[in-house]
């Protein structure tokens, strides 16, 4: 619904070598207007601030 996805990033060990890992979204189904949706919690925040 955002656009949003995965990002990618270093995991660090206690050496600090360098491995690849991915950040993956925080995804919610959240029933919207009678649909299901699934948002980022950023999204649902987002969401209910502009409901008030």
């Amino acid at each position: 619904m955002t656009g949003r996805g995965t990002q990618t990033g270093n995991s660090r060990s206690h050496s600090n070598i360098a491995t690849r890992r991915t950040f993956k979204i925080n995804l919610q189904t959240k029933r919207l207007g009678g649909m299901k949706l699934k948002l980022s919690t950023r999204a649902i925040r987002t969401l209910t601030k502009a409901a008030k």
